[in-house]
């Protein structure tokens, strides 16, 4: 029998809310473990192609629900390494919203006042910067034109990414091999690792239970390098303190698996779930009327074919994000490079006269996809998703041997998701079709529902135990030592990308942990320093 190893902390993740609790608390003194499930891969690794067992499908969790799937990182660094890097802060008025509920969701003693002050250290960390006109590539200065021309705003949007050493590869979803892109990986991880911390990755963490001295026993499994449907061994750490940042998709799982073991859980753990109010619209261009009409050429000639070119969302429209509009009615919209896979089987064919998915009007479709723009929207939904019954392992049921699993979320769209999404269309297809410089389409919901890849508030903070799993110090209800600081303890929408806001939350829980694990006898303080800039990247310790 294996015999049970003990660490004064343990983090389930790597991810935003896993590396920045794995800093801190390893810079304050504790002993800190840090499980992730996926690989641990050097930058040299990261590949530009698609082939099963390349990058591509090693680092990403593509999770199939009833009614709506979930994109999202499975690596050491987590989302960091598969993000886009577009890092804006939320607007004023989402820490007002009400949603389904009724009334404010979010705690009291968080507004955007009180987290600007933790955006700043998240921002000076990684460091996040302002990109400028003159360094946007050629598919977010097309975005910007149309806006223009329709008489909308754009803005180049503020990034983790160094433009010096970005080469507009478009391959940062399958990680950056020239480190241009500020992941986890060249800040808090390497620091955590400085610290003393220990990551191990491919261990996937099934449950929690007790143990007699008022701490936690960590179960895990060891996941097979090659094929993720094998599991490996098993072992158990116990900790005075677990952080769970395991992902909105997998953290409630790993809670709910753990009832039987913990007691009962509050009621919002693996509901209230959001799917960001995410939509994409594809468009394709007219390339005479992009230098026609926008008078937008390249220098060879051409005036667009260049959708493979860039780095993700450079530029966004934020008209829409206003205070004064009726909640739901509130969104962004970003020109986005959606890479060839799953984006392009579901991509509906603008006007199609037989089926928008597939046959020849779509073979003719993707013949022109050099000649494509995606427009991504992030609005408001109602907090629809609820998590059924977990798995017996894992967070879903692998079905390939990478990448592809069915898991337990249920969501069923309301009428107020429904607005947001059909007003966010009309204003997509107003830009775009204007003097017919493009035809639009939204992505299908038909074959595996709506789709996210910024999943949140699955386990969410709040005042009121009965909407909230989380107190606003992200401690698990009736659970004390238990933490949640990934994107799950979101309380809903940000109308914007969140991976800045899930990294202010994080940094705004590391006092009240550390106070936390003081008080259980974990000789650990809290001095607020930031991750020095890393001299080299975060690599995985030799085999052996």
């Amino acid at each position: 029998m294996t015999a049970t190893e003990s660490t004064d902390i343990l983090v389930i993740g790597s991810g935003f809310g896993g590396a920045i609790a794995a800093y801190h608390l390893a810079a304050g003194g504790a002993r800190v473990v840090v499980l992730e499930r996926g690989p641990w891969l050097r930058a040299d690794e990261f590949d530009h192609d698609f082939e099963l067992g390349k990058s591509y499908t090693r680092i990403f969790d593509f999770v199939v629900g009833d009614g709506m799937s979930i994109l999202g990182g499975n690596c050491v660094g987590g989302g960091s390494v598969v993000y886009f890097a577009t890092m804006p802060r939320a607007p004023r008025f989402v820490f007002e919203r009400q949603g389904s509920i009724g009334r404010r969701m979010w705690p009291a003693a968080i507004n955007r006042d009180t987290l600007d002050p933790w955006y700043d250290r998240v921002a000076e960390a990684l460091p996040i910067t302002q990109q400028t006109w003159d360094r946007i590539p050629y598919a977010g200065g097309l975005w910007g034109a149309a806006c223009r021309h329709a008489g909308r705003t754009a803005n180049p949007a503020p990034a983790a990414i160094d433009v010096d050493l970005c080469t507009n590869c478009n391959w940062m979803m399958a990680g950056c091999r020239f480190d241009a892109k500020r992941s986890l990986l060249l800040n808090y991880l390497p620091a955590a690792l400085d610290h003393g911390a220990e990551i191990r990755p491919l261990h996937e963490v099934q449950h929690l239970s007790r143990t007699s001295d008022g701490g936690y026993r960590v179960h895990y499994r060891v996941v097979d390098g090659e094929d993720y449907r094998i599991l490996h061994g098993s072992g158990e750490i116990d900790a005075k303190i677990v952080v769970v940042a395991a992902g909105s998709g997998a953290t409630p799982v790993i809670l709910q698996r753990s009832e039987p073991h913990l007691g009962k859980m509050p009621h919002a753990v693996g509901r209230y779930f959001s799917g960001n109010g995410e939509r994409l619209n594809t468009a394709i261009f007219d390339e005479e009327k992009v230098r026609d009409v926008l008078g937008l050429s390249r220098p060879d000639g051409r005036a667009y074919s260049a959708y493979q070119i860039g780095r993700g969302p450079t530029v966004a429209s934020w008209d829409k994000l206003d205070g004064s509009l009726p909640e739901y009615e509130r969104f962004s919209l970003e020109q986005l490079y959606f890479p060839p896979g799953l984006g392009t089987i579901l991509a509906q064919v603008p006007g199609a006269t037989g089926p928008s998915w597939f046959g020849l009007e779509k073979k003719e479709m993707l013949r022109q996809w050099q000649s494509w723009l995606t427009i991504f929207t992030m609005s408001e939904d109602d907090n629809e998703g609820v998590f059924g019954p977990p798995p017996e392992t894992g967070n879903a049921h692998r079905l390939s041997q990478q990448m592809l699993g069915v898991g337990p979320l249920r969501y069923e769209p309301t009428k107020n998701t429904w607005r947001g999404w059909s007003l966010s269309d009309a204003e997509v297809k107003d830009i775009l079709e204007r003097d017919g410089l493009a035809r639009v389409a939204p992505w299908t919901n038909d074959l595996v529902g709506a789709y996210t890849v910024h999943p949140l508030a699955s386990c969410r903070i709040g005042d009121d135990p009965a909407t909230s799993a989380l107190d606003d110090r992200h401690e698990l209800r009736d659970h004390p030592g238990i933490f949640v600081t990934d994107g799950s303890a979101v309380p809903g929408a940000l109308t914007v990308n969140p991976a800045l806001t899930i990294a202010a939350l994080a940094e705004r829980a590391m006092p009240g942990i550390v106070a936390a694990a003081r008080a259980r006898g974990v000789p650990v303080s809290y001095n607020g320093t930031l991750p020095a800039p890393a001299t080299a990247p975060a690599v995985a310790a030799p085999a052996g």
